[in-house]
């Protein structure tokens, strides 16, 4: 089996790396990559993942023009079945969380070894949440801090449908995200809110008013 994949990267020696690597990867019994097309920005990497149908989007987040998160947020609006998987240099709050709530599958950083990059990428199109260590350890150190401000939009969404009975599953594919994105949503939420499960959370959430009577 073949994983075939779209590179969206500003800069053209990244993406002839990236290219470069991948088919060059001879998988040892594993799925192999096929590149199908690359994109200098989000735009371009949203109109060929809506013509190409790759099994994974490796994205860059910083581009001129339309930005990763934009076109994350785009190709989940569009319903397209691509797992995107972020690569990118930087991992701060700023970047890191927007990525994962637009429906990113996954973040990694550009400095991972490449055979980092091939388990993350083969996870990825297995629709596995993939994370770099250091993203990981931001992360639980952001859901370990005491966080009781508002609950974002998505995350009254996300919140609304498992009030509702909605399994992570069902969640996901009515918010056209991943189901890894709505966990991590709802780990926001019962930090926020000061729980430990879907439960809690809902009742909590019906008792600040928050999710209506």
């Amino acid at each position: 089996m073949t994983i075939t994949v779209l590179i969206a990267d500003d800069h053209p020696i990244v993406r002839d790396g990236l290219r470069g690597i991948l088919s060059a990867e001879p998988a040892h019994g594993e799925e192999g990559f096929e590149v199908l097309g690359e994109a200098a920005d989000g735009a371009e990497a949203v109109t060929l993942a809506e013509r190409l149908r790759p099994a994974v989007v490796l994205m860059d987040l910083r581009m001129p023009g339309t930005d990763g998160v934009a076109a994350i947020s785009e190709l989940a609006r569009l319903g397209n079945p691509a797992r995107i998987l972020v690569l990118t240099t930087y991992d701060t709050d700023a970047d890191v969380l927007p990525a994962i709530e637009a429906g990113a599958t996954g973040y990694l950083l550009k400095d991972a070894p490449r055979e980092e990059l091939f388990r993350a990428v083969r996870a990825a199109a297995r629709g596995q949440a993939v994370l770099s260590p250091a993203v990981a350890g931001r992360l639980m150190d952001r859901m370990r801090r005491p966080a009781r401000g508002p609950l974002s939009q998505r995350e009254l969404e996300v919140l609304t449908l498992v009030a509702r009975g909605s399994s992570n599953k069902e969640t996901a594919k009515k918010l056209f995200i991943s189901e890894a994105t709505v966990k991590t949503h709802l780990i926001h939420v019962y930090a926020k809110l000061g729980v430990k499960d879907r439960a809690a959370a809902v009742a909590v959430a019906f008792e600040r008013g928050l999710l209506g009577s």
